[in-house]
């Protein structure tokens, strides 16, 4: 039988106990997806800026990823000064040059004991060697003071000395194999080792391979299909354990490598940029470097590396040697392609354009997870049933009751805060929940028998006898409460003015609590959902999350609104039939001839036939109450004519207590007042 371990440890604060969950993440997402009304955008908005784990701690976004990258470079950017590669090569070629001219001078006086130690015959031939020693390291001494100036011409001139000294030539070639590998880097990491101490013959291999990517090239920007299976199986070792795949990838990286070095020379003054391109150059045969130019300029024309080579200001004293300069390069560049897929999976909310493990490599461990818990977040909504399981990643109706009740919630509990409204009525009736009281029965009650109290009644009028004999007026009943049907429409202003102002966010987030409040607790009572500006139209509850207000129309039809309202609870018969008005402005639209009117300042006739659909209304029992988001002269005076005809009421609310108004107003109108 196998157990479980624990291992047990004190409580210092950092540990985590209680990761988010489905339920959680879709309260966060609610006010967002309300905003935003698509679940996609309202993922992304967190995405950004995180989210806050069930123990209350932000948990960090893509947004605080890409500010650790940005303060990561900035930090590298103040360290080091990339002009000291220059300086780094040239302290080594000074110290050749030294080492050079101590060589010779030690040449000579170990010559010059030769002959004093020698005797005869052998003394005359070894003076006669070191005249020829003495005239060869004048002459090398003669090379070395008319050096030129550049880095470069030393080099080339270098090239072509004899060297006196074993140490200074074996220095220098390691100089010339450093600066190889450099060039050599723009195709392949691999080659950068290779390069060092290459044999003429590999050298001509290496100016083949130069001579058969130019010509692949060429072939491709002409439409021909560049032979690269060929290419591969007589280079394809140059490449690594990994070597590309294809022609596309083979540009790409060789694109990479070349940007690495570009960069490198767009980062130094142009002075020291003129003295590296120099002596790199020198460090090549001619043969090799009209090769290597060719296939540069033929890269450049077919893959432009504008958006790969940055120039970076850099700002510190920190020396580099070329080494860490171009690996310093290869960090800010993966630095800047992390940062770009970072933004982008910002901008569309797709992760998967985002390597973890490079992520781990830049900013650490905690960046990964980071990442992982962001990537979880879909799929945790998808298997609890919030989002739907397909590409189109919209709210199931578990998703749409999940927004409502949490905006009922916070809406409730912000009545309870404030003692705002009053839930409690004395309503006493029939078929309804029974109530602690009771009465005397009378015809037609339900017969609910309180057997208590009716034995009690018969016992007071009869006295104490056995049987105890019951008579009509002896029975005792419970009170109920009478529970009306109700049938509601809710007429959602879309105007301009309500997303400008910032009031239709609220105005929608009361629709779903008061949504949820109907399917949870009144689950027989109706509602329906009209949204209107320069047209009305009925919205389905599954839809109500992505409606937004229409910034591209004007006008606010409150009369071809109370015109659909009125036709869809005719079809309601017996119970309460009510209208919520929601909207921040006066009417200035009207139906003519099935075309709507617009104008502003609102004309008589918008007034008119608003009014006269009020009239209708109030015909058929319909109640409107109105809940008005501003409180100017023209909305109050048009709602008071409104309320006078209807004898409904008409509310001044806000954005933050819209909602109280609206849900007391629905929960008092619904019951109904039985006197029995």
């Amino acid at each position: 039988m196998l157990y479980k371990s624990y291992r047990y440890s004190q409580w210092d604060g950092t540990q985590h106990i209680f990761e988010l969950d489905a339920e959680g993440l879709m309260d966060q997402l609610s006010d967002e997806v309300l905003k935003q009304g698509d679940v996609m955008r309202a993922m992304r908005e967190m995405f950004r800026h995180g989210f806050q784990d069930r123990e209350g701690r932000q948990m960090p976004g893509l947004k605080d990823l890409i500010e650790q990258l940005k303060n990561r470079r900035r930090q590298q950017l103040q360290q080091y000064n990339m002009d000291s590669v220059v300086d780094d090569l040239k302290e080594k070629l000074d110290e050749i040059l030294q080492i050079e001219r101590l060589g010779i001078e030690r040449r000579l006086e170990e010559a010059q004991q030769q002959v004093q130690s020698a005797t005869g015959d052998d003394r005359e031939q070894k003076e006669n060697l070191y005249k020829l020693l003495e005239q060869r390291a004048q002459r090398n001494r003669e090379k070395l003071d008319d050096l030129p100036e550049g880095m470069g011409g030393q080099i080339k001139e270098l090239m072509e000395y004899d060297f006196m000294d074993p140490e200074a030539q074996g220095k220098f070639q390691e100089l010339l194999d450093m600066l190889k590998s450099q060039m050599a880097q723009n195709l392949s990491q691999q080659m950068q080792q290779q390069v060092q101490g290459m044999s003429p013959e590999q050298m001509a291999a290496t100016r083949e391979m130069l001579r058969q990517l130019t010509e692949m090239m060429r072939d491709k920007m002409e439409g021909r299909e560049p032979n690269f299976e060929g290419f591969m199986q007589q280079f394809g070792a140059m490449f690594g354990d990994n070597p590309p795949q294809s022609f596309d990838e083979l540009m790409e990286r060789l694109q990479q490598q070349m940007a690495q070095m570009q960069s490198m020379m767009e980062s130094m003054s142009p002075e020291m940029r003129q003295e590296m391109e120099d002596a790199m150059a020198a460090a090549l045969d001619p043969e090799t470097r009209a090769a290597m130019a060719e296939f540069a300029s033929m890269m450049e024309i077919m893959m432009p590396m504008d958006e790969l080579r940055r120039q970076y200001p850099f700002l510190g004293d920190d020396s580099l040697t070329m080494d860490q300069a171009m690996d310093l390069m290869r960090q800010l560049q993966e630095n800047d392609q992390l940062e770009q897929a970072l933004q982008e999976a910002m901008r569309s909310g797709n992760l998967d354009g985002i390597d973890p493990d490079k992520l781990a490599e830049l900013l650490g461990d905690d960046a990964k997870r980071v990442w992982e818990q962001l990537d979880q977040l879909r799929q945790m909504l998808k298997d609890a049933g919030y989002i739907t399981d397909d590409d189109k990643f919209d709210l199931t109706a578990r998703g749409i009751r999940r927004i409502g009740q949490k905006a009922l919630r916070e809406i409730f509990t912000h009545l309870k805060k404030d003692r705002l409204g009053s839930h409690m009525m004395e309503t006493r009736g029939a078929n309804g929940d029974v109530l602690g009281e009771t009465k005397p029965y009378e015809f037609g009650d339900p017969f609910q028998l309180d057997l208590q109290a009716t034995l009690k009644n018969a016992v007071l009028r009869s006295g104490p006898q056995l049987p105890v004999r019951l008579k009509p007026e002896d029975f005792e009943i419970y009170r109920s409460e009478h529970m009306t049907r109700t049938a509601t429409c809710i007429l959602l202003d879309q105007s301009r003015s309500m997303g400008l102002f910032n009031n239709f966010q609220a105005a929608k987030k009361v629709t779903l609590a008061l949504m949820s409040l109907i399917r949870t607790q009144y689950p027989r009572d109706v509602l329906y959902i009209i949204g209107f500006s320069d047209y009305a139209k009925e919205i389905k509850e599954e839809e109500l999350h992505k409606v937004s207000w229409n910034s591209w129309v004007s006008g606010t039809n409150l009369h071809h609104a109370l015109m659909l309202s009125r036709k869809l609870l005719s079809k309601e018969k017996g119970g309460t039939r009510q209208i919520l008005v929601i909207t921040d402005g006066e009417p200035t639209s009207h139906l003519e001839g099935g075309q709507a009117y617009f104008a502003y300042p609102p004309s008589y006739r918008t007034e008119q036939e608003t009014l006269k659909e009020v009239k209708r209304c109030t015909q058929e029992d319909i109640m409107i109450n109105t809940f008005m988001l501003e409180n100017s002269y023209q909305l109050v005076n048009f709602v008071d004519r409104m309320t006078r005809i209807n004898k409904g009421r008409a509310f001044y609310s806000s954005a933050d207590n819209l909602g109280d108004y609206v849900l007391v107003d629905y929960v008092s109108n619904r019951r109904k007042r039985v006197t029995a």
